[in-house]
């Protein structure tokens, strides 16, 4: 039976459930590519599985052990229907590397980012200045993950109400995410700027446009963030994984747990409604965006120095 046919079958039987599996499909179909797509499942050897598990580099990496948990279930649907009698995947699992630790930007460094964007490029490139740098606004003020924001269309950005609609994000819900007055200002700016270039304005064009007027693509936008990144000087000695774009999430989620603590708030009774505005299903998605950062273990420490005294002047 071919490896295809099978893959196939398995792809189709678990989204017949609900499953959302997409990640996994784009893993298994990568695996038939490298395999080859006349294979047959029956033949498909230890070797040629090791070749895909390690792909372009010879260091075991998270990816590793993505691709190996895509071959893992496959090939148990596969044992249980009786496809094969025994499978090709290795019997010795290596250890996960440690986890990457996000990056935080100070102030500053944000403050570098942003004015970094209009003096990055020597040369024009596909992506405005300006709609970079709104982009980096937004992604900080909102902490909306990047493909939330490139989906963005004219409709979905409610200027007059200050609202963002995201539409379909990951598991497949809808959420309207509020935006501050300083941030609404600057997409007001931003829209303004948009029609004098003549964009498209009716309400399914997309809202963050490159110089031919389509959505910003994810990879050109990865790419002019580096360049951005390196342009403000930010870089981090501790690993040599530099600071990343998405890291801009993680660093909306520590600045507003550090201003409700700094504010006084109930931040236990807030963290619900943070973890509904970053569009997690729960408390504990949110708190792997809350990195320790000094700033926030100071007030953490101040409010339990608070508390600790309130408690003792009742004994």
């Amino acid at each position: 039976m071919r490896l295809r046919t099978v893959i196939n079958q398995f792809i189709a039987y678990r989204k017949s459930l609900g499953a959302d599996f997409t990640g996994t499909s784009i893993k298994l179909n990568a695996f038939v590519r490298t395999i080859g797509e006349k294979a047959n499942l029956a033949d498909v050897e230890p070797e040629s599985v090791s070749k895909y598990l390690r792909g372009t580099t010879p260091v075991i990496t998270i990816s590793w052990h993505r691709r190996y948990y895509a071959l893992h279930v496959f090939y148990q649907y596969a044992l249980s229907r009786g496809y094969i009698k025994t499978s090709p995947l290795p019997v010795v699992i290596p250890r996960q590397p440690p986890s990457f630790i996000p990056y935080i930007y100070n102030t500053q460094e944000l403050r570098a980012l942003f004015d970094a964007c209009f003096s990055y490029q020597k040369k024009k490139g596909r992506l405005e200045p300006y709609t970079i740098r709104t982009l980096l606004l937004v992604l900080y003020g909102t902490g909306l993950r990047l493909t939330e924001a490139l989906s963005l269309t004219v409709a979905d950005v409610d200027l007059s109400q200050a609202l963002l609609v995201i539409r379909n994000a990951k598991f497949h819900k809808t959420r309207i995410v509020p935006v501050g007055k300083q941030l609404n200002q600057i997409l007001i700016e931003y829209a303004t700027w948009r029609k004098q270039k003549k964009y498209a304005v009716n309400p399914e064009a997309s809202f963050f446009v490159g110089h031919d007027g389509k959505t910003v693509n994810d990879y050109n936008l990865q790419d002019a963030f580096e360049l951005i990144r390196k342009k403000a000087g930010i870089r981090r000695t501790d690993t040599s994984q530099q600071p990343r774009l998405h890291d801009l999430r993680h660093t909306f989620a520590v600045h507003r747990l550090t201003a409700w603590y700094r504010q006084g708030a109930d931040v236990q009774r807030l963290l619900p409604a943070l973890s509904v505005y970053m569009g997690h299903v729960c408390i504990s998605s949110t708190s792997t965006y809350l990195t320790m950062t000094p700033a926030l273990l100071e007030e953490a420490g101040r409010r339990f120095e608070q508390y600790a005294f309130k408690e003792a002047s009742h004994d």
